[in-house]
Formats: C-alpha cells, sequence, structure tokens
C-alpha cells in the first residue's frame, strides 16, 4: 500500500483553526493530503456535507497538494479506494487520545495495512473545537479567532 498519499477525516462541521494547523502541517510532510469530510447519515451537522466541503475549499486554497473530499461508510473503506496508507488524527488532549487509539485499533483490526500517525494540535489551537464554536455563533458571540477568515461569514449566517 503507497504510504505518500495521507487521509486527514473529520466532521469539520465548522472546519476550525485547529483544523486548518494540522492540515497545513501536514502538507508539509505528505506530498498528497486529502481532507476528507465523513457523511454520516445518522449524525444531523450544523452544515451540509456540501457547505463543509465549500469551506474546507476556501479554507486550503494555499495549499496546493491538499484535496477535499467526502466519503460515507468505513474510514478504511475509502482509504483503500482511495489508495491511501495512512490516517492522520489530531490530538488536543489526553481525553482525544483515548478515544482516537481506540478507533486507530479498531481500523488496524480491519486493515493492518493502514497506519494511523497522531499529530498534537498546536498549543495555540489546543482548546478550539467544532462544538465550542457552534455553541459560541449559536449565541451570537464571536467566532473570529477560530475559524478561518475566509468561512467567517459562513459560520455567522448558519445562525442567524
Amino acid at each position: 500500500m503507497p504510504t505518500s498519499l495521507c487521509v486527514y477525516p473529520g466532521s469539520f462541521d465548522p472546519v476550525t483553526l485547529g483544523h486548518i494547523d494540522l492540515i497545513e502541517r501536514a502538507a508539509k510532510l505528505f506530498p498528497n493530503l486529502v481532507v476528507a469530510v465523513l457523511n454520516n447519515p445518522d449524525k444531523q451537522g450544523t452544515f451540509t456535507t456540501e457547505r463543509r466541503l465549500a469551506m474546507l475549499a476556501k479554507a486550503c486554497a494555499h495549499l496546493s497538494n491538499v484535496k477535499i473530499d467526502s466519503f460515507g461508510g468505513l474510514l478504511v473503506d475509502y482509504m483503500r479506494k482511495a489508495g491511501a496508507g495512512i490516517v492522520l488524527r489530531g490530538l488536543r488532549a489526553v481525553t482525544d487520545f483515548e478515544n482516537e487509539f481506540q478507533m486507530a485499533q479498531v481500523n488496524r483490526q480491519i486493515a493492518p495495512e493502514i497506519e494511523t500517525l497522531f499529530l498534537m494540535t498546536s498549543p495555540d489551537y489546543a482548546y478550539i473545537s467544532s462544538s465550542a464554536v457552534r455553541q459560541i455563533a449559536s449565541f451570537g458571540g464571536d467566532v473570529s479567532t477560530l475559524v478561518p477568515a475566509c468561512i467567517l461569514e459562513d459560520v455567522y449566517q448558519a445562525y442567524r
């Protein structure tokens, strides 16, 4: 399995500066990076999958080796179809590690040829989560220091 293609999966509902930090750093480590939005029909997000793809495309437009995509079903099935060998997962705190470690172990059981790489979020962004952005924006708060400037209006429009 080729390992030059890395996939960073997530809900990105919405994409935050923490996500962008990981994407930019991973884009320096891998010649090709796919940021893949999980389309989970059992979970109703604030933004549609299409809207999240569009916001990610805007936020990552400066990165020529980053492709934006979406998938449904098992991540390992998407990885195999894409020919990717590495899953990137971001960690903010120990609680993230517990959940991500369990998921990585399950994926390894299903697809031992796929490796999971954990990358620590920069301390400047360790407190940011999409759920915090949604909560603050839903009460009319300022999220300009939490999300890329190019999607700020998208986030505010969702709560008007």
